[in-house]
């Protein structure tokens, strides 16, 4: 059946149109040009933090105006290139513009899903923390198949990480790990992964060949900034050092370069391994720490506005995605409804899919709400 370009054409037209609308290019020029003057004052890096800040943002601004000019110049050029091969009845040239067609449409989900994103710190780096939950050597290895999947997912896209902490099981797999993201947005593009995760197979680990059901959480913070004032005070701290380990407890530093901080007012606690000192590890630990007080001052505000207008609901990312890896091999988001039928490349970082519907998932919520 042939293509109807014409109609395609006008519903790429549409959703650009859409996405103009929330970007507003006019006005991300107009942030450009500000930011370009920030970053040319003579004084700029006198305050490192704040000349990085300026620059970081000065370039994000331009990569989104690109993308979506960009963006617009696609769509002239299809419509240019099928007026070419049905003027000349080529039909490579047709083969041509099906083959950019189908690009075009998944370039612009994932650049619709981008105006999707409008939350407080969705522009931010995220910090991700996996905990295994119920189930034994199955959970922590389900953890750990969890992170794998992460750092490749983040890997397929080329993102930067860092693994700050990993907490090993005595058996198989982790305890809990936490890795930092530097991408575009990525608190915004992770942060529908948080919730717990479910794993049923026949376990590994057993000798009986029966059917295993484990857990583990995901928790996605944003990653705060330096003009983030969020003070902590040393008296609601306590400090400990110990030896970092690896996997079976072996000990990797022969100093006690590890640090875990408790903030005593909330019971967070915060652990740091992966840098090499322990003043590197308590200055990492203390900015997630921070990260996580930030956070958790937006949820009691916004729980306190939802509990004065009568309206409690619990949190959306609770057992928010089954992967079954007997029988049937399918991995289901039981939020949105999503699945995929072969959980292999789901855990080699296949996760655009879950994120997108996650994130459409939510802004439906929020306009819900």
């Amino acid at each position: 059946m042939a293509t109807d370009f014409a109609t395609e054409i006008q519903e790429l037209r549409s959703t650009f149109s859409q996405i103009e609308a929330v970007t507003d290019p006019a006005k991300l020029k107009a942030r450009i040009a500000e930011l370009e003057s920030q970053a040319a004052a003579p004084d700029l890096w006198d305050d490192q933090d704040n000349a990085q800040a300026v620059t970081s943002q000065l370039s994000q601004a331009n990569a989104e105006l690109d993308r979506v000019t960009r963006m617009g110049g696609r769509i002239d050029d299809l419509e240019v290139l099928v007026e070419m091969g049905t003027e000349g009845e080529d039909e490579d040239t047709l083969a041509e513009a099906e083959v950019e067609l189908a690009k075009l449409k998944k370039d612009l989900s994932a650049l619709e899903i981008r105006t999707l994103m409008t939350g407080e710190w969705d522009e931010r780096n995220a910090v991700v923390t996996i905990r295994s939950g119920a189930g034994g050597d199955d959970a922590t290895d389900f953890a750990e198949m969890l992170l794998r999947m992460y750092l490749r997912w983040a890997e397929r896209h080329g993102y930067a990480t860092k693994v700050l902490d990993t907490s090993y099981a005595e058996g198989a797999g982790i305890k809990s790990a936490t890795f930092e993201l530097n991408a575009p947005y990525a608190y915004g593009t992770l942060s529908v992964e948080a919730g717990t995760h479910r794993l049923a197979r026949i376990s590994p680990f057993g000798s009986a060949d029966k059917r295993q059901t484990s857990f583990a959480a995901v928790e996605v913070i944003p990653l705060i900034e330096s003009t983030d004032h969020i003070e902590v005070p040393e008296s609601d701290i306590k400090v400990d050092v110990f030896r970092s380990s690896g996997p079976g407890g072996q000990s990797v530093n022969t100093t006690d370069s590890a640090v875990r901080l408790t903030h005593l007012p909330t019971g967070l606690v915060v652990s740091m391994q992966d840098e090499k000192s322990q003043i590197q590890n308590r200055a990492a630990a203390m900015r997630v720490l921070q990260s996580r007080l930030l956070l958790l001052k937006k949820e009691e505000e916004a729980a306190q506005k939802k509990e004065l207008a009568g309206d409690i609901k619990a949190s959306w990312g609770d057992q928010m995605r089954s992967y079954f890896l007997y029988g049937q091999q399918l991995v289901k988001d039981l939020r949105t409804g999503y699945e995929v039928g072969n959980p292999q490349i789901v855990f080699d970082g296949d996760l655009d899919g879950f994120i997108d519907a996650g994130i459409r998932w939510r802004r439906s919520a929020q306009n819900a709400e």
